[in-house]
């Protein structure tokens, strides 16, 4: 005989898990399900950090979404009594004329009363002093900007889930779902597990269902690289994030939080991920490069030796914004996905949204600009993995 719940929640990484706790915070009867451990380092959803911040160069319509992320995390971090949120600031320095990030960041704050502050070349070096930007550079720094302790906030959602009545199979995968006039069915080694609704938060495992959605997928591996680094980096002496638009790339990077020292890396997509089932190859000194390079240019005692690599994965839309949908031949279905590098931020409130979508359909979230019906294929009814 099936199981039965009212949510099913296929994924328990930042967004899955996030879902999870929102789900059981409401009451519903909810499973999720996890073909690795909690907290794995398969997907996108580890490696220590990640920014958060408001305000939002890639799109300003994100910017409501992440006050109230930011709520959700503060709020998720007092129920855990961690510090999930540690709000460092953030500086990114970009060309005084032009660029490719700071004058879409100074527009979105401006629309949205984000608090920033700029400074010209000479200020921003003295504000600044740990860091040496190429001539003729300016910075922004967003003092309310920070980053979070990725693996503890999937952890925290994952046992107030827990705690608040929610079921979670761990270590155990998916072979088959398959959507009914009754709900959905899950297949799992040995048992089958019914909801009337399911949610869809499976990383780089998204692309099928995306596909029928109308959106290719194509999934990435890219480099995280710690840094030794002098004191004046850590976190302690009250040292920020940090980005840099630079002529290579895009690179970002965190205050040193112990003896790994500063992590960096650079914000594009890595060599494509062919097999997403295989463990993703070994980072190596060629992937580490451009970071050392960037960071011995940039960063003042910082490198070039190398104390940790590891690999996380960019699951990438087509526009690089992310998918967030009820599929429309089976509204029982919310698919979450290409989050393209730049989502985890978003989780606390992605699950309050998802949360909303798979009990009722709808959210008063404006997620609306992140709608699969932005891509053009008809969706197909094909691919149930």
């Amino acid at each position: 005989m099936a199981s039965q719940f009212d949510v099913i929640v296929l994924g328990l990484g930042g967004m899955g898990s996030a879902a999870l706790y929102h789900l059981a915070r409401r009451g519903a009867r909810v499973v999720g399900i996890e073909q690795f451990g909690i907290g794995h380092d398969r997907g996108s959803s580890h490696g220590q950090t990640r920014l958060i911040r408001q305000a939002y160069f890639e799109h300003p319509d994100y910017v409501p979404l992440l006050r109230r992320a930011y709520e959700l995390w503060s709020e998720l971090g007092q129920q855990s009594g961690q510090l999930l949120l540690d709000p460092t600031g953030l500086v990114i320095w970009g060309p005084e004329a032009g660029g490719r990030v700071l004058p879409s960041l100074i527009a979105s704050a401006q629309v949205h009363n984000v608090t920033i502050e700029i400074f010209e070349d000479a200020a921003a070096r003295r504000r600044f002093p740990v860091h040496q930007p190429p001539e003729g550079y300016r910075a922004v720094w967003e003092p309310n900007a920070g980053f979070l302790h990725v693996e503890a906030c999937v952890l925290a959602h994952v046992h107030a889930a827990v705690s608040a009545g929610a079921a979670v199979k761990a270590g155990t995968r998916a072979i088959s779902w398959r959507p009914d006039g009754e709900g959905v069915g899950v297949e799992l080694a040995g048992e089958t597990v019914r909801a009337k609704s399911l949610v869809l938060t499976q990383g780089a495992w998204s692309g099928p269902m995306l596909h029928d959605l109308g959106v290719e997928l194509k999934v990435h591996r890219n480099s995280l690289v710690w840094l030794q680094a002098s004191v004046n980096h850590a976190r302690t002496n009250g040292t920020p994030c940090f980005a840099f638009d630079l002529p290579t790339g895009f690179f970002y990077g965190f205050p040193s939080l112990d003896e790994r020292g500063v992590k960096a890396a650079l914000h594009l997509p890595g060599d494509p991920v062919i097999d997403v089932d295989a463990r993703d190859a070994p980072p190596t000194a060629q992937d580490a490069a451009p970071v050392v390079e960037f960071a011995q240019s940039c960063l003042k005692g910082v490198g070039p030796q190398v104390t940790q690599m590891a690999t996380c994965r960019y699951e990438m839309s087509p526009d690089d914004h992310f998918v967030v949908d009820t599929h429309p031949n089976w509204p029982q279905v919310v698919v979450a996905g290409g989050f393209s590098g730049h989502g985890f931020k978003f989780a606390s409130v992605m699950g309050e949204v998802l949360a909303d979508l798979a009990l009722f359909g709808r959210t008063a979230m404006p997620v609306e600009f992140l709608s699969a019906r932005r891509f053009s294929r008809r969706p197909s009814a094909t691919s149930l993995v």
